[in-house]
């Protein structure tokens, strides 16, 4: 579905001039979210055991399995504009949270996998690791659109008063300048959340849409570390925060959330993130996973 066009065609409805759509729209991105519930045909399934390709082994590091966190059928989820997911076949997402986190920063893989499966594999349900804390509780999830902005697109509501504190001077900026660019920015963004309503639940995950901040800037560290290890660039000390926020929104264009979900009661949070590019391509192993713990 043309969901630009859908917004587009809802904007001008309300006499807001194209210039202002097509800045807005810049920014906009959709999300998949994934929940349990009633309502609609099942997309997916989370926990339980997955539907592996007949005689390929469940995927482990080293000598242990990873948790199976959820599964989607590609064919079933909504499309989303720009958002390169394969048209058919399954994704298989496995996380050991506590071992990736632990791992963060250190370019360790091992714990983390995104298995596509296409459509015309032969595939049977895994065979029980006999671990049960890697086998969750097995519901079958249901998709739904929402709308999201990057973190720096505040509002200036009451409740929201204290949003701006929390933005580095570069956001701070971008969103100055965004607000003077765009009067009916209000309008915008409440006509975003009509059409795609927030939903107000805790989803089980979320696919698509934008990469957390804390991972996008930990992305950004280590793109720059990397260019002045091999002697590209020289970032004075001084300059080195502010050189990363400027990264971290330049390849905010490039990366996409490809999912995100919380784990273990809330304590730990999974992100898998991909280039556009390499996502469009089917190369779904380069996805990266930042996994974040939160006491």
């Amino acid at each position: 579905m043309d969901h630009q066009g859908q917004f587009g065609r809802a904007a001008r409805e309300l006499s807001i001039p194209d210039d202002e759509i097509s800045r807005f729209t810049g920014h906009l991105r959709l999300s998949i979210r994934l929940g349990g519930g009633s309502g609609g045909a099942p997309v997916g399934q989370f926990g339980g055991l997955p539907r592996l390709p007949v005689g390929v082994d469940w995927p482990s590091a080293g000598a242990g399995p990873l948790p199976f966190i959820f599964s989607v059928d590609c064919a079933a989820l909504p499309r989303v504009d720009g958002f390169g997911l394969p048209a058919d076949g399954s994704l298989l997402f496995f996380l050991d949270h506590a071992e990736d986190h632990l791992a963060g920063g250190t370019g360790d893989r091992r714990y983390a996998r995104v298995v596509y499966v296409p459509a015309d594999t032969e595939t049977e349900v895994a065979e029980d690791p006999s671990l049960p804390t890697f086998v969750g509780e097995q519901y079958d999830l249901r998709a739904r659109l929402g709308a999201e902005l990057p973190p720096w697109i505040t509002t200036h509501d009451d409740e929201d008063e204290g949003d701006e504190d929390d933005l580095s001077p570069f956001q701070q900026q971008l969103a100055r300048d965004l607000e003077r660019d765009l009067p009916h920015l209000e309008e915008l963004r409440a006509l975003a959340d009509d059409l795609w309503p927030p939903d107000e639940g805790l989803a089980s995950a979320d696919i698509g849409g934008y990469a957390d901040d804390e991972v996008m800037r930990n992305i950004a560290e280590q793109t720059l570390a990397g260019r002045e290890k091999a002697g590209e660039i020289v970032v004075p000390v001084a300059q080195w925060y502010s050189q990363v926020e400027q990264e971290k929104h330049r390849l905010t264009s490039e990366w996409v959330s490809l999912a995100r979900f919380p784990l273990a009661d809330g304590y730990y949070y999974g992100s898998f993130v991909i280039r556009h590019d390499d996502l469009a391509a089917g190369r779904l192993g380069e996805a990266l996973s930042v996994t974040d713990f939160s006491e």
